[in-house]
């Protein structure tokens, strides 16, 4: 007679619970209300309607290199328009990768996304979930996003999807060949 423990057929959902974590760790991948990025030759624009007018201001946009890490850094506009709607805009811009973040005045980000300007003096708008490296991609980053949201994730994320992927592969198999075999008495 065979005997088997309930803990051995639960071995793919334990490594499912265990690996969640990891996944989870890596932060959200959503960030604010949203922007929307586009670009024209070599002018960026972008519009949101997340910020409220504070004190006269609706907030600031920067427009940040592949060489700028943080907001201040990049080259600012204050935001205009009303409150149905809000943009800033940036000519003269040289081709090449830029990231685009919007800050309201009531210091709250309003959302980040990374746009392309190419040489081309052709309209290029930049597509809501952006599959294209951002400025501060590492090698052998992936990029993920919702809803125009763009976050670069690293070796660390990588590795730990890497083995939640890897589990469950072996649990498949390893749950498939243990289906495939007769019980034996």
């Amino acid at each position: 007679m065979r005997i088997s423990s309930p803990l051995l057929r639960s071995g793919p959902t334990v490594a499912a619970a265990v690996a969640l974590p990891v996944a989870l760790a890596a932060g959200p991948a959503s960030a604010g209300p949203g922007i929307s990025v586009s670009t024209t030759g070599t002018t960026v624009s972008v519009t949101t309607t997340a910020c409220a007018q504070l004190n006269g201001a609706w907030g600031t946009a920067s427009l940040l290199t592949s060489s700028q890490r943080d907001f201040a850094e990049g080259r600012q506009v204050a935001l205009s328009g009303t409150a149905s709607g809000q943009s800033a805009a940036w000519s003269g811009i040289a081709p090449g990768t830029y990231t685009v973040i919007v800050m309201c005045s009531n210091n709250s980000t309003a959302g980040t996304q990374t746009v392309i300007v190419s040489s081309a003096p052709s309209p290029s708008p930049s597509p809501s979930r952006s599959a294209t490296p951002s400025p501060s991609a590492s090698p052998g980053g992936v990029m993920g996003g919702l809803g125009g949201a763009v976050q670069d994730y690293g070796t660390v994320t990588l590795v730990a999807g890497g083995a939640l992927v890897g589990t469950g592969v072996i649990a498949a198999a390893w749950f498939l060949r243990r289906r495939s075999k007769p019980y034996r008495f």
